[in-house]
């Protein structure tokens, strides 16, 4: 049984992952501030759903509170070493953050507080609790606008062009420094657009199916042929877990690593658009829209790095990630 702390555990990518962590019979201690960046009830179903999958000797234990607190952390810390009996062996997975893109140029220093300062702290604990073994949640949208496609690890970010882009640039930048100064072994993932049951509703998939069912117009940027690397969430939270087994792992010598996680596939806006369309049963009413700031044309993922060294190998296509999520919505 292995013990592990998770940020966030409450939001879309944190309720799958602690419910995979727990079937797999581990103990999971979940933290989340449950905040209104969307209806703070579809977070606590979530995690709800996420806690009946306790198997075996594992448990879980939610923490609710805000990363950008030193001292709940420092509390939720101490009672977690009671509970281990030693810290320093709990895997802590950083996956809380304000997300998005467009929300981050209207409220800048909302995310600097949370995605850098909140990680600032996150670190720190790792620092005066002598956690050996990190994995960080970084972003796609630190490629920015580069046109050198797919996107390797080795691709320079140093010129995000979004607010969320730099505070997760900032955060990859950090988590290096006390990697280095602290010997604190660590992963950061840089996510393509994680979709699936539970996905937030203000989500492009979401918020589709949303829109085309209730038969309000669809928002469409630019002229549709946008592209992502979609990336189907059961193939997001396996490369979590290989990640934080690889900071156990006696070959990773590195101390330090950073990792795409994609499905190594483009789906043009308007193809996406369809894909909902042809699942629902529903046409939708499209209103083209200029681009907006902040918005990359195409994220691509070379996975290539992520296959050798984490043994990562996603699986699910769109058309089956599209019509899963949909049954889901369904329900």
């Amino acid at each position: 049984m292995n013990h592990f702390i998770v940020t966030g555990a409450a939001g879309f990518i944190g309720s799958h992952l602690c419910q995979k962590l727990l079937s797999a019979g581990n103990t999971v201690f979940g933290i989340d501030n449950f905040c209104d960046f969307y209806d703070p009830e579809i977070k606590r179903g979530n995690i709800e759903e996420a806690s009946q999958a306790v198997t075996g000797e594992g448990s879980f234990h939610l923490y609710e509170g805000d990363i950008r607190d030193k001292k709940f952390l420092e509390k939720t810390a101490k009672d977690i070493n009671i509970i281990t009996g030693n810290i320093e062996n709990v895997v802590l997975i950083h996956l809380a953050a304000m997300a998005g893109v467009r929300p981050s140029l209207l409220n800048p220093e909302l995310y600097q507080e949370v995605n850098v300062g909140g990680t600032l702290n996150i670190l720190e604990i790792c620092r005066k609790f002598k956690i050996s073994r990190l994995v960080f949640a970084s972003s796609s949208s630190v490629y920015g606008e580069n046109t050198s496609v797919p996107f390797s690890e080795k691709t320079p970010t140093d010129r995000p062009i979004s607010v969320y882009a730099a505070t997760k640039k900032a955060g990859e930048a950090m988590c290096h420094a006390y990697s280095h100064l602290y010997n604190i072994k660590t992963v950061c993932l840089r996510f393509f657009t994680a979709y699936g049951p539970r996905q937030r509703p203000d989500l492009a998939i979401h918020k589709f199916a949303k829109l085309i069912t209730e038969g309000k117009s669809v928002p469409v940027f630019g002229d549709g042929s946008t592209s992502r690397d979609y990336t189907y969430i059961d193939d997001i939270t396996d490369g979590v877990v290989k990640a934080a087994v690889l900071t156990g792992s006696d070959d990773f010598e590195e101390k330090f690593d950073i990792f795409n996680l994609g499905e190594s596939q483009t789906v043009k806006l308007i193809d996406l658009v369809k894909l909902i369309e042809k699942e629902l049963e529903k046409e939708a009413l499209i209103e083209w829209l200029p681009l907006q700031p902040g918005d990359v044309p195409v994220t691509f993922a070379d996975i290539s790095h992520s296959r050798e060294i984490l043994g990562y190998n996603p699986t699910t296509k769109i058309e089956h990630g599209v019509r899963e999520f949909v049954k889901w919505f369904k329900r």
